[in-house]
């Protein structure tokens, strides 16, 4: 006679009712031989199916001892106890059980999957099976393309796909037509012959009389063990053999690693294609998310840039020097040191953008009848650009105008008001005396509203040279204007002009006044604007996260069955894990690639619309939206992945 393969010994199973517990299984005593075809009976709830959770290592008993081969499977961890099912055990489950997003050879691989098997290798063996079951012509149908019969033959081959050595099958007709019932119990004896020791958990006597060995329970407890044929005969005839020695769970960082997350991959990406719907919702608040991030950036990287610009045509990037040791030095009227020659050595600075002398006096302007005071301003060819200032018609002097010591002015908008408000030829060409030296008026300058330095004086600028000559008879200056290059800080460059300065003069007789403060208070005022408005859009990447989460914990429930049959057929809690971490994953990279898309499509949008405002993308948020997408889908997606990898096998496939 063989060798028993399973030994239960006053084996108990327990389950929590309210405030007490319900005994399922009170005090089992059995033996199973291999080989043996043995059918367990019993009306509903007398704990047959009880019997074969805990038989198949998919539930735990309360207490007593169950031994496989010799070995307590008491003392297995969770992952051993997944070895077992998945090396020396076959489910036949009566509603199948088969997953609806794989073909039927897809479905016959999977325990093959997790037991590492090389894809070439297990794929010839499902077609094997498969085809020894009838079924070639339907390998690539999905099970809602086959008949009943149909799906409980594909069942019967991924029991078999590992080379199990005992078949579970509970109520493997129950679900069956007779002419299909009687062909599967046909393919059931055949195993048997084999040598597979086999287990049916059924209500029909009829299917129960085919075993050599009926047990009927009652209320937890056999209350009959019978032997219906010779047992020693026909386990010897069958050549059967123990289930043999536990084989442990192989470390998961093994050479293996990349073939079976591939297809931890491949599996994930079936299971979201067949729920494109619940897929896509997934989806939405990471690609709102990201395309916010994304966009925003791209928004407040242009804003500032446009404010900076603004900022830098309002002359706030400037250095001004004046004569004096302080600002109200009473006496710096009286310094004459500053020249044009100091102008012309920071001309030659790296972090010098433009320069130009100024200097000014006051005097009555007069066109025909008309006459006003005014301010003279002496300045470079550089100054409208150290400035900022724009022409609203006309042109500036160059720099042979100011060599030349030329009669030509530039008037602004008030002083045209004021002359030539109701002239419909306009002031160009016109002359004008300044003082009693008559001037062309070649340039009107634009209004800076809310300007530094604006008010609604009159102001017109002639070239300092001729200023100097025909004005004040000197030739020192009354300040040097200096716009700093953007690339340099302005506090750095005060100092680079405070040390040329001191080395030209031997002694400090200027005064500075950087205006870079009023840069640095509107800067900061657009950078605090900005992380405002990108924490806000943070807000809802991480509001698509919890989105992510909540679904996938709805997932998590929508795919209990799923799940069970996966544990039931070898899945370790590992491999449970890593499939909902790779499909939050995925969902959330490919979220990621949408948003990214939107983005795009809304700055193209955004450019054509608005052309002053060039929306430009930086590869380094777009990589960063990536990145932060797929994070999400990790962190937010543990928990119900997690929770999926806990759960009890026999109670997944009971919910199903």
């Amino acid at each position: 006679m063989s060798n028993p393969v399973i030994v239960l010994s006053k084996l108990r199973r327990e389950f929590p009712s309210g405030g007490g517990s319900v005994v399922a299984l009170k005090d089992i005593d059995l033996t199973i031989r291999a080989g043996e075809m043995v059918a367990i009976t019993g009306a509903s709830g007398s704990g047959k199916s009880t019997l074969m959770n805990i038989l198949g290592c998919l539930d735990r008993p309360t207490s007593g001892s169950y031994r496989i081969s010799g070995h307590e499977t008491a003392s297995l961890t969770a992952d051993e106890l997944a070895a077992l099912r998945r090396e020396h055990f076959g489910f036949i489950f009566q509603r199948y059980h088969l997953l609806t997003e794989l073909s039927a050879v897809g479905n016959v691989e999977i325990p093959a999957i997790y037991a590492g098997e090389a894809r070439e290798k297990r794929r010839a063996r499902a077609t094997e099976l498969l085809a020894r079951l009838g079924m070639s012509d339907r390998a690539g149908h999905r099970p809602n393309q086959l008949s009943g019969g149909q799906q409980q033959r594909v069942s019967i081959a991924r029991a078999l796909m590992n080379g199990a050595t005992v078949i579970l099958a509970d109520e493997p007709t129950g679900a069956l037509d007779k002419n299909s019932g009687e062909e599967v119990l046909r393919i059931i004896d055949e195993l048997h012959a084999e040598g597979k020791t086999i287990i049916i958990v059924t209500h029909d006597a009829a299917v129960a009389a085919r075993a050599g060995r009926i047990i009927d329970l009652s209320d937890g407890i056999i209350v009959s063990d019978r032997v219906t044929k010779s047992v020693a005969a026909e386990t010897m005839r069958s050549g059967a053999s123990a289930a043999g020695q536990i084989v442990r769970t192989p470390a998961l960082w093994s050479w293996r690693l990349l073939d079976h997350i591939t297809e931890v991959f491949r599996m994930a990406t079936l299971s979201m294609a067949a729920h494109k719907l619940r897929t896509f919702l997934t989806m939405l608040g990471i690609i709102i998310g990201i395309a916010s991030v994304v966009s925003i950036v791209a928004l407040g990287s242009v804003a500032k840039q446009k404010v900076l610009s603004d900022i830098s045509s309002l002359g706030t990037n400037t250095i001004e020097i004046f004569p004096g040791k302080d600002l109200g030095d009473v006496r710096s009227t009286k310094v004459r040191t500053l020249v044009i020659a100091d102008a012309k050595a920071l001309l030659q600075q790296a972090y010098v953008d433009g320069v130009t002398p100024t200097v000014s006096t006051s005097t009555t302007l007069r066109s025909g009848p008309l006459e006003a005071s005014a301010l003279i301003n002496g300045v470079g060819e550089q100054y409208f650009s150290v400035k900022g200032t724009k022409l609203a018609a006309g042109a500036f002097f160059d720099a042979a105008d100011v060599r030349d010591m030329k009669q030509d002015v530039v008037i602004d908008e008030n002083t045209r008001q004021t002359f030539f408000g109701d002239d419909p030829d306009g002031p160009i060409g016109k002359v004008i005396l300044v003082g009693k030296v008559p001037c062309r008026v070649i340039g009107v300058t634009q209004q800076q509203q809310g300007g530094f330095g604006s008010s609604q004086n009159l102001s017109v600028y002639l070239p300092y040279t001729t200023v100097q000559a025909r004005f004040l008879g000197s030739s020192s200056l009354r300040s040097i204007l200096v716009r700093v290059n953007n690339n340099a800080a302005t506090d750095d460059a005060e100092q680079e002009v405070i040390r040329l300065l001191m080395l030209r003069h031997r002694l400090k007789d200027f005064v500075i006044l950087n205006t870079d403060d009023i840069r640095k208070t509107i800067t900061s005022s657009t950078e605090t604007l900005t992380l405002m408005i990108v924490a806000i859009a943070v807000i809802s990447l991480l509001v698509g996260g919890i989105g992510v989460m909540n679904i996938m914990l709805v997932t998590v429930s929508e795919r209990i069955g799923e799940i069970g049959v996966r544990m039931a057929v070898g899945a370790r809690r590992s491999d449970i894990l890593q499939q909902f971490l790779i499909e939050a994953a995925i969902v959330c990279f490919v979220a990621g690639a949408l948003g990214v898309s939107v983005a795009l499509g809304f700055g193209a949008a955004f450019n054509a619309l608005v052309p002053k405002f060039q929306l430009s993308f930086s590869w380094i948020s777009i990589v960063a939206a990536f990145l932060c997408s797929t994070g999400i889908g990790v962190v937010f997606g543990y928990l119900p992945a997690r929770q999926a990898s806990f759960l009890d096998p026999s109670a997944a496939l009971s919910r199903d």
